[in-house]
């Protein structure tokens, strides 16, 4: 189990991998649409956000209209949506690109959401994590599917602080939106 080794407040990394995407001919893959299932999963993930209370001071948004959808639609369930910085680095980055950006997050950020693509999200989830509640950590290494939800805990006063083997993840989930 990871102790706490790192001064600061506790923090919350929550990864959300953007929901399921269309393949629509002839659309380049950054401007890929929601597909229908997306497009009801999304809600369900804001829901899931709310339920768990587990609502953003800020979140990162990849640039893919796959992304952003889902950031509106999982925002739009809650009373006051924090603020969002779309970041073209999001889209398809590795896991060491990634945590540049999160690394650049403000001190005052104390849950920070992260919305982007596998295998980067995922490989950066499992990069994190030193250890994991439940089965969550071999749950996240068999797949990290669209919509899943990971948040990772951990203490420290800047997110530089956040490195590999840092924090725990606290959960996994992976909202589905009910059929018309």
């Amino acid at each position: 189990m990871i102790e706490r080794t790192g001064a600061g407040p506790p923090r919350r990394l929550v990864v959300l991998r953007h929901a399921k995407s269309a393949w629509p001919l002839d659309v380049a893959d950054h401007e890929r649409p929601l597909a229908p299932r997306g497009r009801r999963d999304a809600p369900a993930a804001g829901q899931a956000l709310a339920e768990a209370d587990c609502l953003p001071d800020l979140a990162l948004c990849s640039t893919a209209v796959r992304a952003r959808r889902t950031w509106e639609l999982a925002a739009a369930e809650w009373d006051t949506p924090p603020p969002v910085r779309y970041d073209r680095r999001l889209y398809a980055a590795s896991p060491a690109g990634l945590l540049t950006v999160v690394h650049e997050v403000s001190a005052e950020v104390e849950t920070l959401l992260l919305i982007g693509h596998n295998p980067g999200l995922e490989e950066l989830v499992l990069a994190l994590a030193g250890d994991g509640l439940d089965d969550s950590l071999e749950r996240v290494r068999t797949k990290f599917p669209t919509s899943a939800i990971a948040v990772l805990s951990w203490y420290g006063t800047t997110w530089r602080a956040l490195t590999p083997g840092t924090a725990l993840l606290t959960s996994l989930t992976v909202p589905r939106g009910a059929k018309k």
